[in-house]
């Protein structure tokens, strides 16, 4: 997957104003106001301290932005590169406060996002050889989902959907609710547009059998071994796609590729990745 292009300022502002007001408070920076006399300039490096896929690039400098403009930021390790212990990132110039007052959420930003890139990065090399593609689920960070989601993309891996409003996606709830898989696909085609995706939710073969006359564009196999997934992908013969879900990890990612699924959905990419180790030294 190429390495998405950074966010819009528009969609950024939000998130990083946030963070921003969340850690300044009513009061701004104590400790620097305090320490660090007006008119101090300095240079820092912000350093990779552990192994990974660098994301979150984007939203640390418009963090910096935000705080002072002013301030250098010469990057020398962009989004999706790999990160070695010790590596240089980026070197910030400038005024010593506004460094030292943005630099906790620029590292949040960079330790978290760089963390879920580095878990997709391994989930997308565990499946190399295969048709399978990794793809990232809705179980993001309330307000966090768009720099969420763009790490998974810098991680190599993508996403089946961003939110409830960009394709049809029919699980069990609806199905019940609505009284059966025919009628719930018969209601979705009649509703969406010609550009929307349609994709439902099967545990068992006979739901499966029992969906693909209705054409669905995508099919979540939900929960199936992987025997059963491998006569799930037998059965669609490329009537549409096919996508494995429920309780995937490291250990069993390539067993479940070798089904010959089209995608794997994760939801540990975004909320079970650790935080990835960055700091900044003062040069």
């Amino acid at each position: 997957m190429p390495v998405p292009p950074p966010l819009p300022d528009l969609v950024l502002d939000s998130i990083v104003r946030l963070a921003l007001t969340e850690d300044l408070g009513r009061a701004g920076d104590l400790t620097t106001d305090a320490t660090i006399a007006p008119g101090t300039e300095m240079s820092a490096q912000i350093r990779a301290r552990k192994p990974g896929i660098l994301a979150g690039m984007d939203a640390a400098a418009y963090a910096l932005k935000l705080v002072d403009p002013s301030v250098s930021l010469d990057i020398s390790i962009h989004d999706g590169g790999k990160l070695e212990p010790g590596a240089v990132i980026a070197t910030l110039s400038g005024s010593a406060r506004s460094i030292l007052t943005a630099e906790r959420t620029m590292l949040n930003f960079l330790g978290r996002l760089s963390g879920i890139a580095t878990l997709t990065g391994t989930f997308v090399a565990k499946v190399a050889g295969t048709n399978a593609t990794i793809v990232c689920t809705r179980k993001t960070t309330p307000g966090h989902r768009a720099v969420e989601k763009r790490a998974v993309r810098c991680g190599g891996g993508t996403s089946h959907r961003y939110g409830l409003d960009d394709a049809i996606l029919i699980k069990d709830n609806h199905i019940a609710a609505c009284g059966s898989i025919p009628e719930a696909l018969k209601r979705a085609h009649a509703y969406a547009g010609h550009l929307r995706m349609i994709e439902i939710e099967v545990d068992t073969l006979a739901q499966l059998e029992e969906a693909l006359p209705h054409k669905p564009h995508a099919v979540l196999l939900d929960n199936m071994d992987n025997e059963t997934l491998r006569k799930a992908v037998a059965m669609i013969d490329g009537a549409c796609k096919a996508e494995a879900s429920g309780g995937v990890n490291l250990d069993t990612v390539a067993a479940i590729a070798e089904t010959g699924v089209d995608y794997i959905s994760v939801g540990a990419l975004t909320h079970s990745a650790s935080n990835l180790d960055v700091g900044l030294d003062v040069a």
